[in-house]
């Protein structure tokens, strides 16, 4: 029972071993070889199905996650309170002091957020993910992330109530997205120092910005002159937090749009046409050298600016524009019809979007739970053009969308200019999330790209770890691999069937669908 909550790549024992500089200790560090664990991590002894989307966005059960801690030390934010056997959230946050929806309305009234041009948005250091809930009824969706801390579960209190999130961090190594991702960022009292290390933070926020992207700062340094006494800081220190931060969004070329009450708003100019002109007045941070903007598998931030791709005129927005959502996610996107992936053409992609419609008529019929809403967090282990979750927009669910790292062609940029969101991983480590946190996990041909690269048994540990009790796997592949993997998952308490693909029975590829069966650990027996 000790690992009823084993994050093995954010473990806190092993991360005391590494340097506290850049917060580097927090960020991912893996279990070697001999420290994997071959075994299925159990649930608390009273573990119950999570409520049910949208009951959920408020309520939690305690026994599956069984932390007081933030009900206590963040009391007076009201992120979190104990009722009974469960924990309600009532939408409170540091700086939401009306809930956070009455906080987004504030948002609302200085950019537009409710026409469908802000789709996708990150939130950095996201506490319960307050935010990122209540932007769900606007049809935004947010990639939020916090780090593994002292709290104890915030990301987990979010996905547990079936909000996207995953464990993360702005230490020394990008983030896990790729450039040109997200319409919106926000930070409210999220505690990263914007101004050091050369801006560094705001420098790699700005490369996960799409063109014409809003940044949202609230909490210190934004309106100190009210604020500074509660803050416990002299107006001096943080007179000169704000004029920092300020400097460094003018140096990487961003127009300051409003500041209104607790809310500061700047964006993204929408080419680089100005800010290449410009680096003859501000000498650093200089554009990037580099070719690769979209590698974020750790790989380590850089303070130079990742260029936009050029443009013709200085009123073109670099990459192309975007539809608006829900539009988007079926419109062809820029990054396809620029032909800048290599081998991937619009016909691919209309294809693709068919084959997605049979396959989720067909996944209806032999996984019941999707059309009845009964599943609400999903992920697709191998995401390609993201035809999954697009398929399953009109549901209740969201989709963690993932490219396996250093794949080729890397795709996950266009399933952002979709309007979805992903992240990179490699499927030889554990992915960045607490256990029991997913209901349905899609894995075609996941298999087949990892059967020579690490033992097929941890990945579907792994699998098992993220899993919930009673959750459904699809796989995909030929069924010499799916033959393998019903033996092995055969001994993990998960019960499955092997099927035929969607086209019939002379299809090679054919259909494993499992479900991990309903088991806990054993109480602690009171001696």
């Amino acid at each position: 029972m000790s690992y009823s909550e084993y994050t093995p790549c954010q473990d806190q024992q092993r991360g005391r071993k590494f340097d506290r500089n850049m917060l580097k200790y927090r960020e991912r560090h893996c279990p070697t070889k001999e420290e994997l664990l071959r075994c299925l991590i159990p649930a608390p002894p009273h573990y119950k199905t999570p409520f049910k989307w949208p009951q959920s966005r408020d309520y939690a059960w305690y026994a599956n996650i069984p932390h007081k801690e933030l009900s206590i030390e963040k009391a007076v934010q009201n992120w979190i309170q104990v009722e009974g056997d469960r924990f309600r959230f009532p939408g409170g946050g540091t700086m939401f002091p009306r809930g956070a929806d009455a906080y987004i309305d504030d948002i609302n009234a200085l950019i537009p957020l409710t026409d469908g041009s802000i789709r996708t948005a990150v939130d950095t250091g996201c506490g319960v993910a307050s935010w990122g809930a209540y932007l769900l009824k606007r049809n935004i969706i947010g990639m939020s992330f916090a780090p593994r801390d002292t709290h104890e579960a915030q990301v987990w209190f979010a996905l547990e109530r079936g909000v996207p999130a995953m464990i993360g961090i702005m230490g020394s190594q990008r983030l896990p997205y790729p450039a040109r991702a997200f319409d919106m960022a926000h930070c409210s009292r999220c505690l990263i120092p914007w101004f050091n290390y050369d801006g560094l933070y705001l420098i790699e926020v700005d490369r996960i910005l799409r063109p014409g992207g809003y940044w949202i700062l609230s909490g210190p340094p934004i309106n100190w002159k009210k604020y500074w006494r509660g803050w416990e800081r002299t107006q001096d220190d943080l007179k000169q937090e704000q004029d920092s931060i300020e400097a460094v969004a003018k140096s990487i070329c961003w127009k300051k749009v409003i500041e209104k009450g607790d809310l500061s708003i700047w964006q993204k100019p929408i080419n680089h046409v100005e800010c290449v002109k410009n680096r003859a007045v501000y000498h650093k941070p200089h554009m990037c050298k580099s070719d690769s903007p979209d590698a974020a598998w750790y790989k380590d931030m850089e303070t130079c600016i990742t260029p936009l791709p050029e443009v013709s005129s200085p009123d073109e927005v670099a990459g192309g524009a975007l539809k608006k959502w829900p539009e988007r996610a079926f419109a062809v996107p820029p990054r396809i019809s620029s032909n800048s992936i290599p081998g991937i053409t619009e016909k691919k992609f209309q294809e693709d979007n068919e084959m997605w419609k049979a396959r989720l008529v067909h996944y209806k019929r032999i996984v019941s739970q999707i059309p009845q809403g009964l599943y609400r967090n999903v992920m697709d282990m191998n995401a390609n053009f993201g035809g999954f979750a697009a398929a399953l927009s009109k549901y209740p669910v969201w989709v963690m969308n993932v490219v396996p790292a250093n794949s080729e062609p890397d795709t996950l940029g266009l399933i952002y200019e979709r309007g979805f969101i992903g992240t990179y991983q490699d499927w030889c480590e554990a992915f960045s999330t607490y256990p029991r946190t997913y209901d349905l996990i899609h894995a075609g041909g996941v298999f087949s790209i990892y059967q020579d690269r690490c033992d097929l048994t941890y990945i579907l540990l792994e699998m098992d770890r993220i899993l919930r009790p009673e959750g459904t796997v699809i796989f995909r592949d030929g069924v010499e691999l799916l033959v393998k993997i019903k033996s092995i998952t055969d001994g993990m308490k998960w019960e499955s069937r092997i099927m035929d693909h969607e086209s019939g029975p002379f299809n090679p590829e054919k259909i494993l669908v499992a479900t991990k069966t309903y088991w806990t650990g054993e109480a602690k027996q009171k001696q």
